[in-house]
């Protein structure tokens, strides 16, 4: 392939008639780079022979798809994502590569990208993961996750944004611009009401419409047609007795039909189950199917997917026509020349001091400060003598583990090394101690990537308790790094947790702790809310996520006060399982058929009531509300004013506030506006999430924030009509700082 006069020269069989009978010569036939994509897909399509079809909707690889190479068009080269590129395997195998050049910054796990509030984090995001995936030659990244949190058991929730539609569809969107502006597609998933774990090849979710477009819908449709998305990934899970990979409803009637969505419909690894429905019902490039190496006595074992040669057999014998094949192949080569064809794709760089700086800053504004008695914190080492450092996931790597998302890093800084590194530089008078604690998971390797730290313990936990207490007493400070891992029924895909209390027997340390110092301050890391029995007797917790690379550094940041955290919860944080809608109402994780064993039906009887929906519905406190997050300043809002009283479906309305930095530092506070319907047909929320901004104030500064907000604010999803709705009458904005916090209340009327 060479360019010429600005055009693509490719090499083609063309016929040609010469007097006695037509003679095939190899001639060079000219595609013209300046037309337009859909062009450029139907002149390629119309070039290509049924084995090449074929071949370009599955697999070739543990993670590739082949190109057309007689006409060009390069390999598709995915990779895991979402937050970082994750090393290469060997071509059938998911063993390790075993090369020197595959390490990558890990970036914020997606509920601390949540957490910022802030879309300029994740355009950030999306920009930066999109440099490495250039350099090390892929053209998908496999993100990122927006399915949402319905229970806190769920042991993926940490690669997703949180249980709020409208916050992860803000967030998504310029992840997926971002990621796309470098020529790098992303794959949107898992497409849809991927909300378990231990049994997601075999839950079938049963849920209203109403439910399944308010909820768990919009961060997909926000990716789709804000985004731009090129790519979504279909979940193993069922909905309406089909797999989400082939699922006439998602994929056909909602996903391209209703959303207009032009890209491609990619199957999880190992999600088709069917070829029928394969053809028929929306997916586009099958991944993961039998792809342990060379079987079933097959030459090739990528010729036996669903997609493969019994699709090509069925074609041939006129099972099916060609029209769903080239609909399907028109979609990958649209993907193609977004991809591997587009020339104008950047280059792109690997573990630059750009992306460690992007880490650190994404991960710095996602901490959430939970609680803050006695404004114990920031610290103050220069004043202190002695800072103890507590818990296992103070020295743990976090990058490594947890399922796909398992990360080769070129450095990962632990919270206890972030640590030291700045109290030993500024405050020399100051030392810091560490006790171990507790002993969770000592393994110290991840589908063969080797962890640079050697988690070996042989005391027992009575023994370790001790010490930490005895090294506690006399401590300025003591710092309890704790929360969950990224091992099987924790942070892990593939499996749920199975309590929702600590682990490792880490509330009896913490006990023990806060009877010996009044100084405690317990970091949490985790990609989920815990039980927190001992909350009351523990001066200060702070929600430290998966922060990658970085988390040392941008932990350190904050419990010293060099950042100021603005971090606000994207999920609820219940004090007890029961608090949550899914477990109160005991369907999950759902109940097996009686008369199909391998089939789990989960119906999702709180309907919209997910989150902090549900907890306003019942009156119920949670130990932390969604949106909550405090500060080392103070903020005061002003009385709300909206630029009018009555509106019509046409209209929109702006709610003007005032924010004040009434502390001593400068910070950031995310103003939120939530929307209540006074009088409806249908039973709503008490009130929603519809619009949110951060902003960044020294002290003193004041600052008028407008959030403006339409009918789309205004509407529920009607099943009976299937569609929108917005009902005229009485609405009322509610606008504070978190979803318990609410400082202005302002009436208008929808006429």
């Amino acid at each position: 392939m060479i360019m010429k006069n600005s055009k693509l020269i490719i090499s083609s069989l063309v016929i040609l008639s010469l007097g006695s009978g037509p003679v095939r010569a190899q001639l060079p036939l000219y595609l013209d780079e300046t037309k337009g994509i859909e062009e450029r897909v139907e002149d390629a399509l119309g070039r290509m022979t049924l084995d090449e079809k074929i071949a370009v909707i599955h697999a070739q690889s543990k993670f590739s798809a082949p190109g057309v190479k007689r006409l060009g068009i390069p390999d598709m080269w995915t990779d895991d994502g979402p937050h970082g590129v994750r090393p290469d395997v060997l071509w059938d195998e998911w063993v390790q590569a075993g090369q020197t050049n595959d390490s990558c910054v890990a970036f914020p796990a997606l509920t601390c990208l949540a957490a910022t509030w802030n879309p300029q984090m994740a355009r950030l995001y999306g920009e930066s993961l999109g440099e490495e995936a250039l350099y090390r030659d892929k053209d998908m990244i496999l993100g990122p996750g927006v399915n949402i949190l319905r229970t806190p058991l769920n042991g993926r929730n940490f690669e997703y944004m949180g249980e709020d539609p409208f916050l992860a569809s803000r967030m998504v969107v310029p992840y997926v611009q971002g990621l796309q502006s470098k020529g790098v597609s992303s794959c949107v998933k898992h497409y849809a009401l991927n909300n378990d774990e231990t049994y997601r090849h075999q839950v079938n979710v049963k849920v209203s419409d109403r439910a399944l477009h308010e909820i768990y819908l919009p961060a997909f449709k926000a990716a789709v047609q804000e985004g731009g998305a090129w790519a979504l990934m279909g979940a193993y899970n069922l909905y309406n007795n089909q797999h989400n990979c082939h699922n006439s409803i998602l994929l056909n009637d909602i996903l391209k039909r209703d959303w207009g969505f032009d890209g491609v419909v990619v199957s999880d690894w190992g999600g088709t189950h069917d070829m029928d429905q394969a053809v028929k019902n929306g997916l586009d490039m099958e991944f993961g199917t039998w792809t342990d190496g060379l079987m079933m006595g097959a030459t090739n074992a990528y010729d036996n997917y669903y997609l493969a040669l019994s699709y090509k057999k069925a074609i041939q014998d006129g099972r099916y026509t060609e029209r769903e094949l080239n609909e399907k192949v028109r979609r990958v080569l649209r993907l193609h020349f977004r991809t591997t064809m587009n020339r104008q794709r950047p280059y792109g760089a690997l573990c630059s001091d750009a992306h460690y700086d992007a880490a650190r800053k994404i991960g710095q504004e996602g901490i959430v400060l939970l609680k803050n008695d006695r404004r114990l914190l920031p610290l103050n080492p220069r004043g202190a003598k002695r800072i103890l450092v507590v818990g296992e996931n103070a020295i743990k790597p976090m990058t490594v583990g947890g399922g796909s998302s398992s990360l080769k890093v070129q450095r990962e800084i632990s919270p206890l090394d972030g640590l030291r590194k700045v109290i030993l530089s500024e405050s020399p008078g100051c030392t810091i101690d560490f006790a171990r604690g507790y002993v969770g998971d000592t393994t110290s390797f991840y589908n063969n990537v080797k962890m640079h730290v050697d988690l070996t313990e042989n005391r027992q936990p009575q023994e370790l308790i001790a010490e930490a207490v005895e090294k506690a007493r006399g401590a300025d400070y003591v710092l309890v790094f704790g929360g969950l891992n990224k091992s099987n029924h924790q942070d892990c895909e593939g499996t749920d947790r199975e309590e929702y209390g600590l682990p490792y027997g880490q509330d009896g340390l913490i006990e023990a702790l806060s009877k010996v110092s009044n100084k405690l301050v317990f970091v949490n890391i985790s990609g989920n809310p815990v039980a927190m029995p001992w909350r009351s007797r523990v001066a200060a917790i702070v929600q430290g996520w998966f922060i990658g690379s970085e988390a040392g550094n941008a932990l350190a940041d904050v419990l010293l006060g060099r950042v100021n955290p603005s971090g606000k919860l994207p999920f609820t944080w219940y004090e007890a399982l029961e608090d949550c809608a899914a477990h109160a109402l005991n369907t999950y994780p759902g109940t097996w058929r009686a008369d199909e064993s391998k089939i789990i039906d989960e119906e999702y009887k709180e309907g919209v009531f997910v989150g902090y929906r549900w907890t306003d519905r019942q009156r119920r406190r949670p130990a932390y509300a969604f949106g909550h997050g405090l500060s080392y300043t103070t903020f005061s809002l002003s009385k709300a004013v909206a630029d009018k009283k009555e509106i019509t479906a046409a209209d929109n309305i702006t709610f003007t506030v005032s924010v004040k930095n009434t502390g001593a530092v400068a910070g950031a506070e995310v103003v939120q506006l939530y929307v209540s319907d006074k009088k409806a047909s249908v039973e709503r929320p008490l009130k929603e999430l519809k619009a949110f901004q951060k902003v960044f104030l020294q002290p003193g500064e004041s600052r008028d924030v407008r959030l403006t907000i339409g009918r789309d604010a205004l509407s529920f999803y009607d099943e009976a009509t299937s569609s929108w709705k917005a009902e005229p009458g009485e609405f009322e904005a509610l606008i504070g700082t978190a979803s318990d916090q609410i400082s202005s209340k302002v009436k208008f009327l929808l006429k």
